[in-house]
């Protein structure tokens, strides 16, 4: 099941928590590092910090990771393994229909960025991150589940199917721009500015670039 060592490793720990239980060094670091970027962004931390927020000394962190790179790496492999979790359950096989899930996919993409601003962070930095295959596995595994979604409405609308990979990276690039426009403030509110109206107006747009002309 996606996302079940993510639940696992994180169930005890709440954002900013500090401390760990016997053997669990490894989980609060990492939780540590989830919180230190939601507050101080991607480079607002260090891994003696991240060592001081958990309670033990800045030697402790090494018994687990080589660097703060590799603290990264594991933050944003278990990110992506909780949004590609996230993205799945909003698609839901495209049930009722596939426009309608992926409108709510869209939602769930921004939902999961505005919630977890550190984890996001830590994703999207910088490939860098993501060392090794399992990491980048799981990075992939969200873009295939965005991949599987745009497949589904191209195949609903009558698209090519030759298509769907640059689509589905349109809308990764539309996705992310709105998330990250959010994320910085950019939009207003009192102006009537709608994230996910938005997203949703971009994907149609994209949808019919999409379609052959009729």
């Amino acid at each position: 099941m996606i996302g079940k060592d993510i639940k696992r490793n994180w169930k005890h720990f709440g954002p900013g928590r500090r401390g760990y239980h016997h053997g669990g060094l490894k989980d609060a670091l990492v939780e540590a590092a989830r919180a230190l970027m939601a507050e101080h962004g991607p480079a607002g931390f260090t891994l003696a910090e991240a060592a001081k927020r958990v309670g033990v000394t800045t030697a402790a962190p090494y018994r687990h990771f080589a660097d703060r790179s590799d603290l990264m790496g594991e933050l944003a492999r278990r990110g992506f393994d909780l949004f590609a979790e996230r993205l799945a359950g909003a698609w839901d096989d495209g049930r009722p229909d596939a426009r309608a899930a992926f409108r709510r996919m869209g939602r769930a993409y921004l939902s999961f960025a505005a919630a977890e601003p550190g984890l996001y962070a830590a994703m999207f930095d910088s490939a860098k991150s993501l060392r090794g295959l399992a990491a980048l596995s799981v990075a992939n595994k969200a873009f295939d589940g965005l991949y599987l979604a745009a497949a589904g409405v191209l195949a609903a609308a009558g698209g090519n199917p030759r298509e769907v990979r640059i689509f589905a990276l349109e809308i990764w690039a539309l996705a992310h721009g709105t998330a990250m426009l959010t994320l910085a403030g950019h939009f207003d509110p009192a102006r009537g500015d709608d994230p996910a109206a938005i997203l949703d107006r971009g994907a149609e747009a994209l949808i019919e670039a999409a379609l052959p002309r009729r």
